[in-house]
């Protein structure tokens, strides 16, 4: 069997933060969705780690610095990096911010070797992002800026999973085995496996290591706790005990590409491009465009039954340039996938500065397709329309923003409008904002208001997301049915025309007797509850807050009390 091709692979850990700019001896951490995805050298020396929840990694480190996680902006902030290695070799793939590779047969033969060609990508690495450079002839590498800035690393190996994996633990002992050729050399920031011995290098690494997080664990329950017990299973029966994800996991064990090793060559008439008149030179007005091209290229390759897993992104700009970068993804690219790997390319060329004029052309090429998993039938018979229906949401989103359709997902939080966020169409859930909602209007108050995932889910809909876990002093169920966006002043009066207030305690001065929401007057008060005290960042002035359910004119409202006000904050059906 043919073996993988020879690979560079850069690996830049915790980019997130060293995109953010956060210095490795200050405690920081980059978060999405209360999760720690990225932590600084300072913030792990406390027991910060990604997948930490935020509120325990700020306990294990009060004066962490958090960052919110932006995408896009270590997208742009990686764009140097790939520059500098577009200098060793074209056609450079990304895989994700933090990750990039290269093959090396023509580069290393130039520079005189994989041990040469290892030493002078960190080199030039190191010049624009501040990573570790080279030390002496003897390949070690020393810190450049604090700890190494960006700590960047390179492995070098037959396929691009071993050469990862070189990449990430460069330290690992490595013997001589059963030649005399050592099975791998490096420094503290670089490591070359000998050709021809991958497997090797990757028997006694741990299934964990394996991309499919899922089918890792599973492995390891069964008893298989290196790639060289996987490795030694018969490939037949690897396929027919786990299917695909299991033949894929095969081949990555035996140091073997997770694809086939000649990829099909698209037609031409794949590609999909618009010209852009006036120039664009904003972001927003690429990524625009980019969307509408992405859904183009998804609808292209669907009807000839193929996926993308590799795209090009191109583009030309007013005075002649010709910018280009590969983009991957480890599954199918769906037109949302395209789509945000577009508008990543053009924060990096546009928001950086990298263009001398605004963009004239902008052009998405399939740059390696396979065939499609197909569609999947109902149960009696019809077609699962599933797809569909995401490819005609992703045009309404090219045509009207990403922003035009959006899926409120339910999440930790102890107010109504913390509890959800907007998720753009396409999008992974971390990716969603705090706070707001699809908005409608005539809502009791008038104004703008947004259904709560949760009442709908008491009225049959399916959740969108699981249960989460509980937050001290969260409103108890029932949800309303409507939250305001912006809560609205009422005025509370009790028998004898006083306003009720809420203790230190956490008790009502007064039963409440009338209630007057704006442009409905005074009502009688029918029925009330609570009220439910709570306090967050109790160390901030006027952060009190206690939370009161009131019937007034037959409509139920949720009303809160804040600097000595009452507030109207939703509405139940």
């Amino acid at each position: 069997m043919t073996g993988a091709p020879r690979t560079l692979v850069l690996w830049c850990p915790d980019w997130p933060v060293v995109a953010a700019g956060c210095p490795p001896g200050t405690p920081a951490a980059v978060v999405s969705a209360n999760r720690v995805v990225a932590a600084t050298a300072a913030a792990r020396a406390y027991g910060v780690r990604a997948g930490l929840g935020r509120r325990e990694a700020q306990d294990r480190c009060p004066g962490m610095t958090v960052v919110v996680a932006d995408p896009a902006r270590d997208a742009r902030e990686f764009e140097p990096v790939v520059a500098a290695l577009e200098a060793f070799a074209p056609g450079v793939e990304i895989v994700r911010p933090g990750l990039a590779g290269f093959a090396t047969r023509g580069p290393s033969r130039y520079f005189g070797g994989d041990e040469e060609l290892a030493r002078r990508v960190l080199d030039a690495v190191g010049a624009v992002s501040g990573a570790a450079v080279s030390g002496p002839s003897n390949g070690r590498v020393r810190s450049g800026v604090a700890d190494g800035g960006a700590g960047c690393r390179v492995g070098v190996a037959d396929g691009r999973f071993a050469a990862g994996l070189a990449a990430r633990f460069p330290s690992a002992d490595d013997g001589a085995g059963p030649t005399d050729r050592p099975l791998a050399v490096g420094g503290d920031r670089w490591r070359v496996v000998a050709p021809g011995r991958s497997r090797e290098h990757l028997a006694p690494l741990p299934v964990t290591t394996l991309p499919d997080g899922d089918l890792a664990d599973l492995l390891a329950r069964l008893g298989l706790a290196t790639l060289g017990d996987l490795a030694a299973l018969p490939a037949a029966s690897v396929l027919a005990r786990f299917g695909t994800a299991g033949e894929v996991a095969h081949r990555l064990a035996r140091g073997l590409d997770d694809r086939p090793l000649v990829a099909r060559v698209p037609p031409a008439d794949l590609s999909v491009s618009v010209e852009l008149d006036p120039p664009a030179d904003r972001v927003d007005v690429a990524a625009f465009a980019a969307r509408s091209l992405a859904g183009e290229l998804h609808e292209r390759l669907a009807a000839r039954g193929l996926t993308c897993t590799r795209v090009a992104v191109e583009a030309e700009t007013e005075h002649g340039e010709q910018l280009s970068r590969l983009w991957r993804h480890d599954g199918e690219l769906g037109p949302g996938s395209i789509a945000e790997r577009a508008r990543w390319q053009l924060d990096g060329w546009l928001g950086r500065g990298g263009t001398t004029g605004g963009l004239t052309l902008l052009r998405l090429v399939p740059d390696e397709v396979g065939p499609a998993g197909g569609r999947q039938l109902d149960f009696w018979g019809g077609v699962d329309d599933r797809r569909g229906i995401s490819r005609a949401l992703a045009r309404v989103q090219g045509l009207l923003g990403p922003d035009a359709v959006v899926t409120p997902l339910l999440g930790g939080g102890r107010a109504p409008l913390d509890e959800v966020r907007l998720v753009p169409w396409g999008e992974p859930p971390t990716a969603g904002r705090a706070g707001g909602g699809p908005e409608v209007h005539g809502g009791a108050l008038g104004g703008s208001v947004y259904r709560h995932p949760a009442s709908a889910a008491r009225r049959g809909a399916r959740s969108p997301v699981g249960e989460t876990p509980p937050w001290p002093g969260r409103l108890p169920g029932p949800a309303p049915a409507a939250v305001l966006a912006e809560r609205r002043s009422v005025s509370l009066r009790d028998v004898d025309g006083n306003e009720p207030s809420v203790s230190g305690r956490g008790e009502l001065s007064s039963p409440p007797v009338e209630l007057a929401v704006p442009g409905r007057g005074w009502e009688q008060v029918e029925a009330w509850a609570g009220p439910w005290p709570l306090e967050e960042r109790w160390w901030e002035p006027g952060r009190r807050q206690a939370r009161l359910q009131v019937v007034a004119g037959g409509v139920a409202y949720l009303l809160a009390r804040e600097g000595r006000r009452w507030w109207v904050e939703a509405i139940y059906d």
